[in-house]
Parts: C-alpha cells; sequence; structure tokens
C-alpha cells in the first residue's frame, strides 16, 4: 500500500496521543524511548513512512540552504494540537530558532551514525523556551519532529 498523507497521520496518532497527555520535557524524551525505540515496530514504521513519503514526493518537497523540509500534518484536534513537519539534513546546521511550547525530535539516520545536535536514533525533547540551530552531523538524517499548536519563532 502506497503511503498516503491520510495513512501517515493515522500511523502518527498513538504518538501524539501520547506526547498530549505528557509535558514536554526530559521525562517525555525518556517516556518516548521506551515506548517507541528505535529498534521497535511503530519507531520502523514512521521511518519506513517517512522515506516512502519522500520517494513519492509529498513529504520534504520544499528545499532552502541545503535543507529539504515539509510539514505534513497540521496543528488541530485531530492531531492532538501538534504540527507535524519533516526535515531532510545532510552535514548542515540549519536557521536558528526557539521553541515557544517545546519542540519533540524523532532522529532517523539515514547514514550509520548520523547525528541530530549530537544524538543518534530516538527521541529528543527540547522544553518550553528552549532554543538552538539544528545541526545534523556525520552523515543524513531524516526528523520528524512535533510542535505544540505549531508554535516556533526563528530567530532573524
Amino acid at each position: 500500500m502506497q503511503m498516503t498523507p491520510e495513512l501517515f497521520h493515522q500511523l502518527l496518532r498513538p504518538v501524539m496521543a501520547f506526547c498530549a497527555a505528557r509535558d514536554v520535557d526530559e521525562d517525555l524524551a525518556a517516556a518516548l524511548n521506551e515506548a517507541f525505540p528505535p529498534d521497535g515496530d511503530t519507531f520502523l514504521a514512521v521511518r519506513r513512512a517517512c522515506q516512502d513519503a519522500v520517494t513519492a514526493g509529498w513529504m520534504c518537497d520544499r528545499e532552502h540552504g541545503g535543507i529539504r523540509f515539509g510539514r505534513v500534518i497540521k496543528p488541530g484536534p485531530d492531531s492532538d494540537g501538534f504540527s507535524v513537519d519533516v526535515v531532510h539534513m545532510d552535514e548542515v546546521v540549519g536557521p536558528h530558532h526557539r521553541h515557544p511550547k517545546g519542540e519533540i525530535d524523532m532522529i532517523m539516520p539515514l547514514t550509520p551514525g548520523a547525528k541530530f545536535d549530537g544524538h543518534g536514533a530516538g527521541w529528543v525533547v527540547y522544553p518550553p523556551g528552549s532554543e538552538h540551530p539544528p545541526t545534523v552531523s556525520d552523515g543524513a538524517a531524516l526528523v520528524l519532529y512535533l510542535l505544540p499548536e505549531g508554535a516556533i519563532e526563528f530567530s532573524r
């Protein structure tokens, strides 16, 4: 079956519901890594879905500064208030930004050993008010990120 935006949304529903029931903090990262580990069925299914959707051309369909990206789910009641974006980064530093309500990242290395902000495959959570220039090193990675209410502030 070909991956569609609708099927992708359904695939992510358990993850969004899991996150919505918790605070956006380090404890959430640990809980996500336990509930949806990088070698677990859900993580691997989302990874395959992202790769299929990128190949199909509807995910990461925009490009700027060597980063391919795109919002695949808008925040709303059917996404537990989260937006979902996916980026493809390869040895690049992205635009500095702030997370007013936090950011939940699912790191999917495409190159063995690739890291996002120093982290390998798995989940990283940035609490509300945090900021960073997102950086992928040691190869290429897809990063799926959930933003509560879609809130993000890019630095000038």
